[in-house]
């Protein structure tokens, strides 16, 4: 197994109709570039839309690559581009030393040796379980059990001889991802496999998937436009923003430590604040705090805190008195939106209910505990 290396990746779709032609020519634009509202920018003449502006990339061979990012930044035509479907315009795709796509080159996605996992799984209804597993195995991977041994990786074995349609949507998934990892592909490309299921099986099964991904060495990349899962589910999450990469980490690092305001405030919840530099760091509403790293070169700044570093108490006079304005109950924590009672400014507080939250009027006490991150505003 070895590295993915995406290195300046562009992709740009042009206009393939005028009045009156086909629609499958519609359509054939709809699908190969259904992300791309135009965001990305225009030719002068406004017939092209780049896709994808210069993309950089690695996935390390046996980890999970999450690639997250809102509709319209560029991750289902990157999939495509490593399946193959799309001819990149400029840059290249390796894998390890072998060039997949590049200047002069581009290697159909039957070489390529990649296998994906779309959002319906797309079995074949006319064959069982196992046979949608075995599809694509030959007669020696079959004699040894390969399709038994992914089964049970996935947690289905036993469900061979099922036809798709006695299965649930979740069960549908797995016999997807146990086709994918069956012929040891170099890499599985799974695109937002989970978002069609409900949030607790949601979470089930991404789980069990990632164990058989892990058991089986597998190397992964998930598209996804969902913080929770790239964050749970990654060994390494890679943000996209307009067609490019701008930050890729481990998911403690993009959390704790994003590049930009935009990045802290896509990946989890954030409070945004003005500041400006002070001896201890940055001062703003929430009083003097310190901040993680090396403080920006300029007078005004913007301040990322994460809600869970606000610490709600009783009113005191060392802490910023505010009001509870709204509660989010979740069950095993609570939002609270609060206004501070000095300042015409609100901020959030995520607090355990095992706390017992403050309820709507009441009068709080608010400290900071942690650092926070700050850019040039």
């Amino acid at each position: 197994m070895t590295d993915l290396i995406v290195t300046g990746v562009h992709k740009h779709f042009r206009r393939r109709w005028r009045s009156g032609s086909s629609e499958h020519l519609r359509r054939r634009w709809r699908s190969g570039g259904r992300e791309h509202s135009g965001r990305h920018g225009r030719d002068a003449d406004g017939g092209s839309v780049h896709a994808l502006a210069g993309v950089d990339l690695t996935v390390p061979s046996g980890l999970l690559v999450a690639v997250l990012g809102p509709s319209g930044c560029g991750k289902t035509t990157l999939l495509r581009c490593l399946a193959g479907f799309e001819r990149i315009d400029e840059g290249s795709i390796r894998l390890g030393s072998r060039l997949v796509a590049g200047p002069g080159r581009h290697t159909p996605p039957h070489r390529r040796r990649f296998a994906i996992v779309p959002q319906e799984g797309a079995l074949f209804p006319h064959l069982s379980v196992a046979g949608n597993v075995a599809y694509g195995l030959d007669r020696a991977a079959r004699q040894r059990g390969r399709v038994d041994e992914v089964l049970e990786l996935v947690g289905l074995a036993g469900y061979g001889r099922r036809m798709p349609h006695e299965l649930s949507g979740g069960q549908q998934q797995r016999v997807a991802v146990a086709r994918a990892l069956a012929p040891r592909p170099e890499i599985i490309l799974l695109d937002e496999p989970f978002s069609a299921l409900d949030a607790h099986l949601r979470a089930e099964l991404r789980r069990d998937i990632r164990q058989a991904l892990q058991e089986d060495g597998a190397t992964a990349i998930l598209v996804t436009h969902d913080q929770e899962e790239a964050l749970s589910l990654a060994d390494q999450v890679a943000v996209m923003r307009d067609g490019r990469v701008v930050q890729q980490g481990t998911p403690t690092e993009v959390y704790r430590t994003p590049v930009d305001a935009w990045v802290g405030g896509f990946v989890g919840g954030a409070v945004l604040l003005p500041g400006v530099p002070s001896p201890a760091g940055v001062r703003t509403v929430l009083g003097d705090l310190a901040l993680r790293g090396a403080p920006p070169s300029a007078s005004a700044l913007t301040v990322l805190l994460r809600p869970e570093q606000i610490v709600v108490g009783p009113p005191a006079p060392d802490a910023v008195p505010a009001t509870v304005v709204a509660r989010d109950f979740h069950g095993h924590d609570a939002l609270l939106t609060l206004r501070l009672v000095d300042e015409a400014a609100t901020v959030a507080a995520r607090v355990l209910s095992a706390a017992d939250p403050p309820s709507v009027g009441d009068r709080v006490g608010l400290r900071v505990t942690g650092p926070a991150s700050a850019w040039p505003a």
